[in-house]
């Protein structure tokens, strides 16, 4: 099944603060304005701009670098799209804590985005563990490894769905996932080698009240 045309449908409507209305009331609210990176911070001493309405982020150090919300988010659904410009690899974090004034993740685990086949693009990785899940192997060539990407991230509670160019990459349920909350970051690789952009980024917040 297809989800591209359901997120279209999802968000074409009129904008009322930012936010943007699903059939079903819950709203969607836009996390990058295409402008600047208002509602952002800067992890470490990577390079993050914005080019050309998306956010562009290189590699500089030999360190790992992340650009992360600062709001927080439990149970949500995540819509973004991501290019890969460089071989190495970046990610979503979810639910993730940072060492204060340090780019050292504390808590949290991240969807994988390689441009590499068969690097598991789409696979949990984290919380200490290494691999916690990955796609099955036919679903290795789903990545546009020059083009630009959609992903689709929705966490309820231990359960993790994964969609990536309209493909259901991984239904997988955690059984102990560690930290349940935290900001959503955008990593780039160490050691320089990171060069990615990331537009049209959007959030359905879950969390209870």
């Amino acid at each position: 099944m297809r989800y591209l045309p359901l997120l279209l449908c999802l968000f074409m409507t009129t904008p009322v603060s930012g936010q943007k209305l699903s059939p079903l009331g819950s709203p969607w609210k836009s996390l990058f304005n295409g402008k600047d990176l208002t509602g952002w911070d800067k992890i470490g001493n990577e390079k993050w701009v914005v080019e050309d309405g998306a956010i562009y982020g290189a590699g500089v150090t030999k360190e790992y670098g992340y650009l992360a919300t600062q709001d927080t988010y439990q149970d949500f659904h995540l819509s973004l799209r991501f290019k890969c410009e460089a071989g190495g690899n970046s990610g979503v974090y979810l639910h993730t804590s940072f060492e204060p004034g340090t780019a050292t993740v504390t808590a949290g685990r991240q969807i994988e985005i390689d441009r590499n086949i068969g690097h598991h693009t789409g696979g949990i990785y984290g919380d200490g563990k290494g691999w916690i899940a990955w796609p099955a192997p036919e679903l290795e060539t789903v990545i546009k490894p020059y083009d630009w990407n959609d992903l689709l991230i929705k966490v309820e509670g231990r359960r993790y769905v994964v969609h990536l160019n309209g493909e259901q990459m991984l239904d997988f349920t955690y059984p102990n996932p560690g930290a349940k909350d935290g900001v959503i970051a955008l990593q780039l690789h160490s050691g320089g080698q990171g060069r990615m952009r990331f537009k049209d980024i959007w959030v359905r917040d879950l969390s209870p009240e």
